[in-house]
Order: structure tokens, then sequence, then C-alpha cells
């Protein structure tokens, strides 16, 4: 193995894997966001989503499509429904509207604000799913340490077992690496696995985390387990490369850099792909 390649992964690789990641938790956050509204205080939903009370949801709708048509007019909307008693649900929707506008620290101002509001107001839940959209916006302005506390006041209020609870440890997870705490991110990553088995950046983190840490073994087995559950994803598989490199399977590392390549040539991860081929010795002919 070329042993050039230790350095260029553990310091090339990391702030691209973030960037993907940080780009998935803000999709789903939005997602989640926007569609918040649609149930109202009497649904049995399955899908383990808050309901907002019928009282809220057309108002917290008509917020967020203007947050999402323009994050100045969310902003505003926000601001006048917040005056009018529109609750913790105007400040929420503030920070939806901040967060399209990548504006992080009036976002995890109005996250908190509003976590914390709804904990006055006897909504438990409610306050655990806002101190958690605080600390995702604290991660994606790089404050790692603000991060971790608002993922710390969103687990205290006991959220249920289940994908959300295991997507907020994850999240606690990528905060804790950040501050160089990786035993506790481990814990944290363990955990998100057994809460949300499906979610390929769990995998694609956990295996991350222990390429750094050197247990090979452990890469190996959760790199497929995110590979398999996300074969089309550039980051994916220079995860999947770097790792193969690392456990002296060079044709696998090429297979995968390729495919990183061919998914996504202008992407970050895609780029890095390419990087690492190029410092790749080129295949042996074939004997005739």
């Amino acid at each position: 193995m070329m042993p050039f390649f230790l350095p260029l992964l553990l310091q090339a690789y990391d702030p691209e894997i973030e960037a993907v990641m940080n780009r998935s938790r803000q999709e789903k956050q939005q997602e989640r966001a926007a569609t918040a509204a649609a149930s109202s205080a009497s649904d049995a939903r399955s899908d383990g989503k808050i309901p907002v009370p019928e009282k809220y949801a057309a108002p917290f709708q008509a917020c967020l499509d203007a947050a999402l048509e323009s994050p100045e007019a969310g902003v505003a909307f926000a601001q006048k429904w917040r005056i009018d008693g529109g609750s913790f649900y105007a400040r929420d929707c503030m920070g939806f509207a901040y967060t399209r506008a990548e504006r992080w620290a009036p976002a995890i101002v109005a996250f908190e604000q509003a976590a914390e509001e709804a904990e006055r107001e006897g909504e438990v839940a409610q306050s655990a799913r806002l101190w958690a959209q605080a600390g995702n916006a604290a991660l994606a302005s790089g404050d790692a340490a603000k991060a971790r506390q608002d993922f710390d006041a969103a687990l205290a209020r006991g959220m249920p077992d289940g994908l959300e609870k295991g997507e907020v440890h994850l999240d606690r997870a990528r905060a804790l690496v950040a501050l160089g705490d990786a035993d506790a991110a481990r814990e944290s990553i363990d955990f998100a696995l057994a809460q949300a088995p499906q979610d390929p950046l769990a995998w694609l983190l956990s295996a991350t985390l222990a390429r750094r840490q050197g247990e090979m073994r452990l890469a190996q087995a959760h790199i497929a387990r995110a590979v398999q559950l996300s074969p089309d994803d550039a980051s994916v598989a220079l995860e999947e490369g770097n790792i193969a490199i690392l456990t002296d399977h060079e044709d696998i590392a090429r297979a995968a850099w390729q495919r990183a390549v061919k998914i996504a040539p202008d992407a970050a991860a895609g780029k890095a792909a390419a990087d690492n081929l190029s410092r790749l010795a080129p295949p042996a002919a074939s004997a005739p």
C-alpha cells in the first residue's frame, strides 16, 4: 500500500463528508418543517411527527410557504404572527426562515426561544424537537460546543425511542467529533445505529470514525452497510475507497473512487475521489 494515502485521507476527506451531512440534515429539517402543519391536534400519526394544533396549522403553513418563497418574507410573517399570538410556532417558523437564508446565529436564537416557550406551555415533545433544530443550526454555523448543548437539551426532554431520537444522537455525535471527543461520539453513534438503522449517514459517519480510530474491521462492516443503503451516494463511495486502500484492497478502492467520480464529478466527494485515483499506479496489464 502507498503510504502517502494515510495523511491524504485523514486530512482531506473529513470536511467533505461534513458538508454532505450538513446538507442532508438541513434538507431533512426543512422537509419536516414544511410538512408539519399538515396534521391537526386530533391526528393519530403513524410516522412519529408531532401534530400542530388546528388553530395554528393554517398560519404556520402560510408562514412556512412565505419562508420557502423568500426567507425575508418568512421572517416578516413570523414576526407579525408572534405579536398576534402565534406562540412558539411563530418562532419555529422564524428559525426555519433564517435557516433558509443560512443565517445561523438568529436561527439558533429563534429555535432556542421557541423551545423554551414550548416547554413553558407544557409542550415538552415540541420543546425537544426545537432544541434539536437549534443544535443543527449551531452545527451548521460551526459552533460544535453550542450544538452539543442543544442536542443534550433535546435528549433531556425525554424523546421517545425511534428515528428522530436516533438522528439527534447522530447529530450529537457529529458535534462530539468536531470537539475531539471520539469516545463519546462512538457512544452516540452506536445509539443512533440502534434507533435509526435505515439511515445511511449513520453508517457512513460510524465507518469514518472507526477509520480515524484505526478500527478497520468495524469501518469495513459499516461502510458496507452504508453502500447497501445508499449505493448512489458519492460520499459513501469515496469513503468506501478510503477504507479499502487502507486495508490493502486497491482494486476495491479504485472501483469505489471511480464510482464516486461517475456519480458526482463536480462535487467535493467526486473531486477528492478523482484526486485519489490520480495517485494510484496504473492497473497492471493482464497477461495475453
